[in-house]
């Protein structure tokens, strides 16, 4: 039995939540049994729901009560897996008791140490990372699966998608609108449902630009489109694996080594910093080597991820 416990919410980012979605769905491939422990977050817990998925709601900031082994106890778990970033050394020390292994996902906090195998997918420089055991790299960055159904090689740009994030904390969608009107390039706007600058934002539309949200998968959005311009998180990876190049804006400062990793791989190109873009790319986009990033991507990047964090687990002594 495997335990996923994980820090969600519309505010903070449900990006914990939906790497372990896609990693429970190489889990029901296996027949194994896991329930979701998390904080209390309505959009998590409708998620969940939706996809017939049990979950427990717990107090994630209680380190005294034991909660841990109690839980542990009424499922049976086997596998704990911790996907919060800074694990609690009380936290970790109460999973650990129960003799069941601890699994963290990029995780720096005190907790980290006593972990059986510390997985960083996206850790790419000699961070102080802890853990009996580690795995590093993009061999261990989950990516969702369905981009094995939507890869496909681009060969120019006559399509361009922009998707900052759920939120888009710092209006960034709206700063690259203005540059692409700047330079009379057409796109295609995608935003979540959290996003917090809708009315600015349709301040700036013309008939250039289509705004789309509420899509059902954006692996699947990413098939229609030659060239996406994005964030530094998890979506310039999916989009690379999946063929389409990127121009990769940084919204947070740990994004940077994200765009600057897969500017390296040839897959995209890091243009900045939101607070200072290099707008110099969006002058000739012809310039692009489109054909040899989208290649790059698919033959550097793919979703096997899972398949190696699970054998990884089960093999664990």
């Amino acid at each position: 039995m495997f335990a996923i416990c994980i820090e969600a919410s519309h505010v903070k980012g449900m990006g914990h939540l939906f790497r372990m979605l896609n990693f429970v769905n190489y889990l029901n491939k296996q027949d194994e049994q896991y329930i979701f422990f998390i904080n209390n977050d309505e959009k998590t817990k409708q998620i969940l729901e939706e996809k017939n998925i049990k979950y427990e709601v717990v107090d994630l900031f209680d380190i005294s009560s034991g909660w841990e082994s109690q839980l542990i106890q009424k499922y049976k778990i086997k596998y704990w897996l911790n996907d919060r970033l800074d694990t609690d050394e009380q936290h970790a020390q109460g999973v650990k008791k129960q003799d069941v292994r601890l699994i963290t996902f990029d995780d720096l906090g005190s907790g980290s140490a006593y972990s059986d195998i510390n997985i960083c997918g996206l850790f790419f420089k000699n961070e102080n990372i802890q853990g009996s055991k580690i795995l590093k790299g993009i061999k261990y960055l989950i990516l969702n699966s369905d981009i094995d159904l939507c890869k496909r090689e681009r060969a120019h740009i006559e399509n361009v998608l922009i998707t900052l994030g759920g939120s888009d904390t710092y209006g960034v969608t709206v700063k690259v609108l203005r540059l692409l009107k700047k330079y009379n390039i057409k796109a295609t706007l995608h935003v979540g449902p959290s996003f917090m600058h809708k009315q600015e934002l349709e301040a700036e539309l013309t008939d250039n630009y289509k705004l789309i949200s509420f899509i059902p998968s954006l692996v699947e959005e990413f098939s229609k489109y030659d060239l996406a311009i994005t964030g530094g998180g998890i979506t310039p990876f999916e989009a690379n694996a999946s063929g389409l190049p990127c121009l990769i804006i940084a919204n947070e400062t740990f994004e940077i080594q994200n765009g600057q990793y897969l500017d390296s791989l040839g897959s995209s190109k890091f243009i900045g910093y939101y607070e200072s873009i290099d707008e110099s790319i969006f002058n000739n986009l012809s310039d692009i080597q489109i054909e040899k990033m989208s290649a790059l991507g698919m033959k550097k990047l793919d979703t096997n991820a899972m398949r190696r964090i699970y054998k990884e687990i089960k093999n664990y002594e």
